[in-house]
């Protein structure tokens, strides 16, 4: 008895196929998904990978370490290690992506890469909270708000912040880590601020000892990260911020492996004077970083997003409306 599975619905015959034809024939067969996004990126995906195979005139033997490299990144990962982040990082993918996803005018607040490091068993705690117990570290003091486009604080913002040590490690790149360091939740006041201490964020190599550092090798580029803190804001309503703040004058800033650094997130660090050290109980001359965050509602991005769409592609992967055709569907 045939072990082939019942097909309900009809087939679309496919030609003789030949390296002239092929890219046809797969999207032929794709284009019976129902729904017109996905079947949009899949055809589009099949358009530009076939034309990659045939303008570089990929050999079996290239083909093959292709995806030996792929399934090196997939063996190497697990929960706390992100190498097919990390490759879509140094590929400057997800740094696309986000530009794509979260446009920003000049008067928001630039996004930025996610990385590898992020975790979601940050303590949820309040504004003042001691991130590291590092004892080497250079003190950090960070005072920050959060406003809408019109200049107006926003209470109650998510914010998720997360940093390095003082030796450039992230708590989770400890193999002996009991309970999250250099990482936090904290919520926006009814002004707006949010505020924490942390370190001096310091250079550190993106983890180089799996195939992503081996690719990185192999093409004669560095591994080094600017120093750096992370946040990402969340509130019903806003659109999400994932984002990152770079101290000045570092080395590395002009060549991140990752292609996170934008000039808008570039800072000056300062020191905790005798009012800010009275009012939130930091040791005077501290170093300290402030920042005012701008972050758009939701219906602000969409309209850029669809505006950058509309003016990139000219309505291509837009419904009648001119809205995004949305990436829907069910997962078993």
């Amino acid at each position: 008895m045939s072990r082939a599975k019942p097909v309900t619905h009809e087939i679309p015959p496919m030609k003789d196929l030949t390296t002239e034809n092929i890219t046809e024939n797969v999207n032929l067969i794709n284009s019976q998904c129902s729904n017109p996004r996905i079947r949009f990126l899949m055809e589009r995906l099949v358009v530009h990978l076939h034309a990659f195979a045939r303008e570089t005139r990929l050999s079996s033997k290239e083909w093959q370490a292709g995806l030996d490299f792929l399934v090196a990144i997939g063996q190497i990962s697990n929960d706390l290690r992100g190498e097919m982040i990390l490759l879509s990082d140094t590929l400057g993918l997800s740094m696309l992506v986000d530009s794509i996803d979260h446009p920003r005018s000049d008067n928001f607040t630039q996004g930025t890469v996610l990385g590898p490091f992020h975790t979601h068993d940050a303590p949820v705690t309040e504004n003042g909270y001691v991130l590291h117990k590092d004892p080497d570290a250079t003190r950090l003091f960070v005072l920050c708000t959060v406003k809408d486009s019109q200049g107006r604080p926003i209470e109650n913002v998510q914010c998720d912040v997360w940093e390095g040590d003082s030796k450039g490690f992230y708590d989770i790149q400890n193999p002996n880590r009991a309970e999250p360091d250099g990482r936090a939740v904290l919520r926006s006041s009814k002004d707006g601020i949010f505020y924490f201490n942390a370190v001096v964020p310091v250079p550190y190599p993106i983890p180089d000892d799996g195939p992503v550092g081996k690719m990185l090798k192999v093409l004669n580029r560095h591994p080094n990260r600017p120093g750096h803190i992370h946040f990402m804001f969340q509130k019903d309503g806003y659109d999400t911020l994932i984002t990152a703040l770079y101290p000045r004058g570092d080395p590395y800033k002009t060549s991140d492996p990752v292609f996170g650094v934008k000039e808008s997130l570039i800072v000056d660090l300062g020191e905790v004077d005798e009012a800010i050290s009275k009012q939130y109980d930091v040791p005077v001359w501290t170093k300290l970083l402030r920042y005012e965050f701008v972050i758009p509602t939701e219906q602000e991005a969409m309209e850029m997003r669809v505006a950058k769409a509309t003016e990139a592609i000219g309505g291509v992967g837009l419904d009648d409306e001119g809205q995004e055709l949305k990436l829907e569907y069910e997962v078993d």
